[in-house]
């Protein structure tokens, strides 16, 4: 399927998603929302998918919302995009070849793991121009680095560079520009030679823990532990382990 703003392929089960804006800084319009949006819902009806990788076109990864093609209010009532992505089943990686700003760093932050460029800077919408953009920044950031150092961002509103940004693990991984996507695609490989199953309930395990008590926490991970148990996939894991082969799984 063809989209505007983004470009979109599927190669050996890993979706690439591509922020396809440069002469903007593939920063975010109503049509990229529509766009990521229809893509990510697609994501979850597709059993070949098992891992994507987000990343943008050119110098940037995503700059921001574009305010002279969409005012505020109406990007407010459309941008719950970082929403979408992070709903998506499968495990997402951000290929973070630039700047992260606005509704980029929570594009950003919906992903589960982040390798950005040691050019790459992370920056939130400033609450001295009187507003608060609801992307999702506000959530996903202290979930990640924690409240205080997400009000300090929020707050005082100055760019983190890449150095900072790993140190207090808003990315994994920091690598040279020329090498963000082949770390991206490296991980990628990885998670797809594992369980697809087993991938998508661990990530729904950690994420849903999240907004849990302890005590209920561990009884999810005893429900989930117990329905793998009943997989195809499972007994396919075991059988090749003993023989010593690759297994080859089929997400049953």
């Amino acid at each position: 399927m063809a989209y505007s703003t983004i470009k979109y392929g599927e190669t050996g089960g890993i979706a690439h998603i591509i922020l396809n804006r440069p002469k903007v800084s593939n920063c975010v319009n109503l049509d990229m929302v529509g766009d990521l949006k229809e893509v990510c819902n697609s994501l979850n009806q597709d059993e070949g998918i098992r891992a994507v990788i987000v990343s943008g076109t050119g110098d940037h990864f995503c700059s921001g919302e574009d305010l002279v093609e969409i005012s505020r209010e109406d990007l407010a009532k459309n941008c719950n995009v970082a929403g979408t992505l992070a709903n998506v089943e499968v495990p997402v990686i951000a290929a973070i070849n630039g700047d992260a700003l606005g509704v980029g760093l929570a594009l950003a932050l919906a992903c589960d793991i982040r390798i950005a460029s040691e050019e790459s800077s992370f920056g939130v919408a400033r609450t001295g121009e009187e507003y608060v953009m609801p992307i999702g920044t506000t959530q996903l950031l202290p979930r990640i680095v924690g409240r205080a150092k997400a009000l300090e961002m929020l707050l005082v509103g100055e760019l983190v560079q890449a150095e900072e940004a790993y140190r207090i693990g808003l990315v994994h991984r920091i690598v040279p520009r020329q090498e963000v996507e082949t770390e991206a695609q490296r991980i990628a490989d990885s998670i797809v030679a594992k369980g697809p199953i087993a991938n998508k309930y661990a990530k729904e395990t950690i994420c849903k823990g999240l907004d849990l008590t302890l005590e209920q926490g561990l009884r999810l991970e005893c429900d989930v532990y117990m329905i793998l148990h009943t997989t195809r996939d499972r007994t396919e894991g075991i059988t090749a382990f003993l023989q010593k082969k690759p297994p080859e799984f089929k997400s049953e």
